[in-house]
């Protein structure tokens, strides 16, 4: 008789291995063991739940091979019979692990009609959230046993949004239930076997450029290899803070090295404008900003809208959006009263299917200029704005209240063909009319700073 012997797992690896929601995520940053938790877990829930069907996802083929279908052969040799045609490991009990790559959309077709009871996505920020919501779906069944995905992940990749929401942000829509979700960190210090086989392999991500530590070393979800707008940054830098006799919280209220700031009250003196673009079947962005005297630009409010509204549940017609877009305008103390100047996309003019969308903007009194709509040099004016200057003062700055933009802003990667662009499957729209605005103030870029200078006049340049 085959006798199978699995090591002991360390502490994270065990909480993953113990976990009972239906959706799991493990991981966080590189060198946390991950593969071998999922190896086990599909090992241990084959061998002692008869019949039941167990799904392991990777990217590409070669990873799908390497990581798990070579491995797992050569444990279950005697324990498992693999299949090579169907990619599977069938069990005694009529148990099965299959296995499957998802490089692209297409070979989701390989997954229709079928059901699984588990389904294990490693690294899954390297899927996109379709792909992972594809697969996702086929977890059903008649029988009785607790169905359950596991997600494996890193900071980066395409996926990075959809894991960082539902697994760090903890921020769940209409259909998920947040008592589903567990997340395990789980970084190369917690992974003991690697740091006794491999002690200089932390020395390695020690090593690494900054965003790469920060994401592979200290799981850092705030920025990853591959984001667009790295730039970007939500808090201070606690070390320039340190450098420059800054308390981190101090630096952060009076825009120091952070691109987000609270709101305050926009002087009646800075002008105020407003960009827009419309989705047509996606979700359209509207966002008003003050500029101030020294051509700084503050994004102060926003509309953001989706086909449908979290509490309505009906669509957003033009005519609605932009009834509240005036709504907006005429009530709120910020813009009640005030002169707006507004741009956006080109596209809006269109009006090859009857009345354009620039024309029902102007039925509510809602008026746009069309905005340049090169990309590239588009890109380049928001990655202007992000730079900060010795001081770390920045030329732009957005609210704290504007959700839309901080949560899908930072998630943006590059074009994979297009390097200098970025990827426009990803949820772009804060982004591009962000872009139209930027393209309509444009600025020169700053001389490269190297460090910020030594004893910061203090003050605040909200004030300037």
């Amino acid at each position: 008789m085959t006798e199978l012997r699995i090591a002991q797992p360390n502490d994270k690896q065990r909480k993953m291995l113990e976990a009972a929601t239906k959706h799991v995520g493990f991981g966080g940053a590189r060198g946390g063991g991950k593969s071998w938790a999922v190896r086990t877990k599909a090992k241990l829930l084959a061998l002692r739940y008869p019949g039941i069907k167990l799904l392991i996802v990777r990217r590409t083929y070669p990873e799908l091979i390497n990581n798990h279908v070579q491995i797992l052969r050569a444990e279950l040799l005697g324990v498992a019979q693999y299949n090579d045609k169907d990619k599977l490991l069938r069990f005694p009990n009529g148990s099965t692990i299959h296995f499957m790559y998802c490089a692209r959309d297409g070979d989701l077709d390989r997954l229709q009609g079928v059901e699984y009871d588990v389904i294990f996505l490693d690294e899954a920020t390297q899927l996109s959230e379709y792909q992972m919501k594809t697969i996702t779906a086929c977890l059903r069944g008649v029988n009785s046993f607790p169905k359950r995905i596991y997600y494996t992940c890193n900071p980066g990749g395409q996926g990075h949004g959809y894991i960082k929401r539902i697994f760090i942000d903890r921020r769940y829509e209409a259909g998920e239930d947040a008592a589903d979700y567990t997340f395990i960190q789980s970084l190369v210090t917690d992974n003991k076997a690697l740091m006794a086989s491999q002690p200089d392999y932390i020395k390695q991500l020690e090593a690494l450029p900054e965003k790469l530590r920060r994401a592979w070393l200290e799981g850092d979800w705030d920025i990853f290899e591959g984001q667009f707008f790295e730039e970007f940054r939500v808090a201070p830098d606690p070390a320039r803070c340190a450098q420059a006799g800054i308390d981190v919280e101090q630096a952060r209220i009076h825009g120091f090295w952070t691109h987000v700031i609270p709101a305050f009250d926009p002087p009646q003196e800075w002008k105020l404008y407003r960009s827009f673009d419309w989705g047509y079947s996606k979700p359209f962005s509207c966002a008003w900003w003050a500029v101030d005297f020294d051509g700084r630009i503050y994004r102060i409010l926003e509309l953001y809208g989706c086909t449908r509204t979290p509490n309505e549940g009906v669509k957003w017609t033009p005519d609605e959006v932009f009834r509240r877009i005036r709504q907006t305008e005429e009530t709120h103390p910020w813009l009640r009263g005030r002169r707006i100047e507004g741009v956006a996309d080109p596209a809006i003019w269109d009006q090859s299917g009857g009345e354009s969308i620039a024309e029902t903007a102007e039925r509510y009194r809602v008026y746009f200029s069309p905005g340049d709509h090169k990309r590239i040099p588009g890109w380049m004016q928001c990655h202007y704005r992000l730079q900060f200057d010795e001081n770390g003062v920045p030329m732009m700055y957005v609210f704290d209240t504007c959700k839309a933009f901080l949560r899908t802003v930072p998630q943006l990667i590059y074009d994979p063909l297009r390097p200098e662009d970025l990827d426009t499957s990803l949820e772009d729209h804060v982004a591009d009319e962000w872009r139209y605005l930027c393209m309509a103030r444009p600025i020169a870029p700053k001389a490269e700073q190297n460090e910020p200078q030594a004893g910061h006049p203090w003050g605040n340049p909200l004030a300037d």
